[in-house]
C-alpha cells in the first residue's frame, strides 16, 4: 500500500510539472511580430504595391501579405499597429561619409541658409571668433569651420587669408568647402602646410594667388588639397568613440538602415572596425577605400573586401576620385566653363585629378583585383576617362562588377548608353538642382545647366540608379533629396529640364532598392519581401498620396534595423 501510494504522488507531481511547463511554454514569449493597419509599400516591382501585413522574426521577414493569412499563420506573434502609418523598406545612404560627421562636432558651422546662418564674410569672422571663444582655443591650435560654400555669400568670391588673419592671425584656421573638395587657410594654417609663393600648382589641382603676385590666397582645391585633408587634425580616438552614437541616430532619425563612408581613409577603417567590435553600429555601414592610399591598404592584414558584415561594418570597393565639384568649377567638362576657372583662370574645361593613362592604370589595377570600383565622376570628360578605362578591361554588362559612378552630375545622353554597355550603375545627386542650378545655368548654359543629374533618362535606358545627399554636403534628408527629383527647381525659382523629373515611385526607388542594388545587396534589403532584412521605416504620411510639395514635410516616426527599433520620434 505504502509503495501505491509513493507512486501515486510521483505521478501527480510528473502530471503538475507537466502543466506548468506547458502553461509557462503558453505564456512565452512571441518571437515574431505582425506589422499591420497601414499603408506598408514593399518596393517591390516597377509598381507601387501594398501588402496588409508584414512579420517579422529574428530580424528577417517571415511573411509579407494579407492581413487574414498572416493572423491564421502567426497566431502567436506580437502585433504592431501602424494606425494608419507608412511603412517602407529602410532607406539607403548610397553616397555620403560618415567618417566625416564624427569630427564635425569639433568644428564650425559655417553653411549657408537654407542648411546654415552665414550669409557674409562678417558672418564667417564672427563665427568662427565666437567659436575660437567658447573653446577657449589656445593661440597656434586650430580653428576649422565646415560648409563653407563662397556661391552663397553676399561678396560672391572666396574670403582670403587676409580676411582670417584679421581676427585670428596667432591660430591655423581652415574653412572646408562645401564640396569637401578643398578649402580656404590662413596665413598659419599655409605655413603648416608647406604652402609658399615657391610652391608649384599640382597637376589636377588649384592654388588661388593674390592679385598680382604668386604668394598664395587661401583658397587650394583637389590635388593641392588631399594631402592637407589626409594631414588635418581630426578628434581623437576618444572623441569620435563618443560622437559615433549620436552619428548613428542622426541617420537613423532620418530613416536610413545602412550609411555609407564614402572616402575611407586607413586610419578611418580601421577605426570603424574597432567601433563595430565594440557593438556601437546600430545600422550597416559600408565603407568605400580612397585610391590616395591604395598602397597602405591594398595588403593590409586586417582590410578585407569579401563582401561580408562584420558587427554591422563591411568594405565595400575603392573609391577613385577623378574630378572636382561643379559648384567648385573643378569638374572636368569638355566644353569651356562659361563663367572662367575658379581662381580667375581663361579658356577653363576644369581638370581630372589623373591623367587618363594615370587613371586607367589604377582602375585596371584595383579591377583585375577583384574590387568594385566606385567612381567620382561629375563632368562629362571625367566620365569618358571612365568609359575609356572600362573599354581598356574589356567589361560588359554581363559580367555584373556594378561600377557605381558617384554625382554623375553633367553626364551627356551619348553617355549614358555606354552605361547600359559597360553594366554601370550611376549614383545622382538632385540635390544640386535647388542648392547651385543657379550657378550651373551660369556656368555651363541652359543645354548642359538644364540636363543635370538626367535620372529619368537613365530609368528610360533601363539602368538601376541610386539618389543620394554626399551628407556632410547637404542634410541628411530623405525627403528633400525625393523633392529634388521630382521637381528640379532651383534657389531661384527655375525648372531645370523637366523632361527628367521622376515620379514619387521612381525617386524611392532610387533610395531603396537601388542603394542597395549598388551594394549587391537587393537579394537582403531594400524591399519587403520573405527573406530579406526586417529593415524599415515608417513614416507619418504616404509619399506616394500627398502632393509633391508636401513631401519634404514627411516626418520618420521610426526606423527599424532587423527587427529592432533604432530610432523612436518623441
Amino acid at each position: 500500500m505504502k509503495t501505491a501510494k509513493i507512486f501515486n504522488r510521483l505521478g501527480i507531481c510528473v502530471m503538475i510539472t507537466l502543466l506548468f511547463a506547458c502553461n509557462t511554454q503558453n505564456k512565452a514569449e512571441p518571437t515574431s511580430t505582425l506589422y499591420h493597419n497601414g499603408d506598408i509599400i514593399t518596393m517591390n516591382g516597377d509598381q507601387p504595391s501594398y501588402v496588409e501585413a508584414v512579420v517579422e522574426e529574428a530580424g528577417e521577414i517571415i511573411f509579407a501579405g494579407a492581413l487574414d493569412e498572416a493572423k491564421t499563420k502567426f497566431k502567436n506573434s506580437k502585433t504592431k499597429d501602424l494606425n494608419g502609418k507608412t511603412m517602407l523598406p529602410g532607406f539607403i545612404d548610397s553616397h555620403s561619409h560618415f567618417s566625416i560627421a564624427l569630427g564635425l562636432v569639433n568644428q564650425v558651422n559655417l553653411t549657408s541658409p537654407p542648411m546654415g546662418n552665414i550669409r557674409n564674410f562678417n558672418d564667417i569672422l564672427d563665427a568662427l571668433l565666437d567659436f575660437k571663444n567658447k573653446n577657449n582655443i589656445a593661440e597656434g591650435e586650430w580653428v576649422i569651420g565646415w560648409g563653407y560654400d563662397p556661391n552663397q555669400l553676399e561678396e560672391k568670391k572666396d574670403i582670403t587669408k587676409v580676411e582670417l588673419d584679421s581676427i585670428l592671425s596667432e591660430h591655423k584656421v581652415m574653412l572646408v568647402h562645401i564640396s569637401n573638395h578643398g578649402a580656404v587657410l590662413n596665413s598659419k594654417a599655409l605655413e603648416w602646410a608647406g604652402i609658399t609663393a615657391e610652391t608649384e600648382q599640382p597637376a589636377g589641382g588649384i592654388i588661388a594667388r593674390m592679385e598680382g603676385s604668386k604668394e598664395p590666397a587661401g583658397m587650394i582645391f583637389e590635388t593641392a588639397w588631399l594631402p592637407v585633408k589626409s594631414n588635418k587634425p581630426t578628434a581623437t580616438e576618444e572623441e569620435m568613440m563618443k560622437n559615433i552614437e549620436k552619428v548613428v541616430e542622426l541617420y537613423a532619425a532620418n530613416g536610413y538602415t545602412h550609411a555609407q563612408d564614402g572616402a575611407s581613409f586607413t586610419k578611418e577603417a580601421l577605426f570603424l572596425k574597432k567601433a563595430a567590435s565594440q557593438g556601437k553600429l546600430k545600422i550597416d555601414v559600408a565603407a568605400l577605400m580612397i585610391f590616395a592610399e591604395i598602397d597602405q591598404w591594398m595588403d593590409h592584414p586586417e582590410i578585407s573586401f569579401d563582401g561580408k558584415y562584420t558587427d554591422g561594418l563591411k568594405i565595400q570597393g575603392v573609391k577613385i576620385i577623378q574630378d572636382g565639384s561643379p559648384q567648385g568649377k573643378t569638374s572636368y567638362m569638355s566644353k569651356e566653363y562659361l563663367t572662367g576657372g575658379p581662381a580667375g583662370e581663361t579658356n577653363w574645361f576644369g581638370e581630372p585629378t589623373l591623367t587618363r593613362e594615370q587613371f586607367t592604370q589604377l582602375f585596371q589595377k584595383t579591377w583585375n583585383a577583384g574590387l568594385q570600383p566606385f567612381t567620382h565622376v561629375n563632368g562629362d570628360a571625367a566620365i569618358d576617362d571612365l568609359i575609356y578605362a572600362l573599354e581598356s578591361v574589356g567589361a560588359t554588362a554581363d559580367q555584373d562588377r556594378r561600377t557605381v559612378t558617384i554625382h554623375t552630375q553633367f553626364q551627356r545622353p551619348d553617355q549614358i548608353e555606354k552605361f547600359v554597355q559597360y553594366g554601370i550603375s550611376p549614383s545622382y545627386f538632385t540635390n544640386h538642382c535647388f542648392y547651385w542650378g543657379d550657378e550651373h545655368l551660369a556656368n555651363q548654359g541652359q543645354e548642359r545647366g538644364g540636363f543635370i543629374s538626367p535620372m529619368k533618362s537613365a530609368v528610360n535606358a533601363g539602368l538601376v540608379v541610386s539618389n543620394h545627399s554626399d551628407y556632410n554636403v547637404n542634410p541628411l534628408d530623405p525627403f528633400f533629396i525625393l523633392w529634388t527629383s521630382m521637381t528640379r527647381v532651383t534657389r531661384g525659382g527655375v525648372k531645370l529640364d523637366q523632361n527628367e523629373v521622376l515620379t514619387a515611385y521612381e525617386g524611392l526607388q532610387s533610395l531603396t532598392v537601388g542603394g542597395a542594388y549598388q551594394m549587391f545587396e537587393e537579394n537582403r534589403k531594400g524591399m519587403i519581401k520573405e527573406g530579406l532584412l526586417a529593415d524599415f521605416v515608417i513614416l507619418d504620411k504616404n509619399p506616394l498620396k500627398v502632393n509633391t510639395d508636401a513631401i519634404k514635410n514627411i516626418n520618420v516616426m521610426e526606423t527599424i534595423k532587423e527587427g529592432v527599433t533604432v530610432y523612436k520620434k518623441d
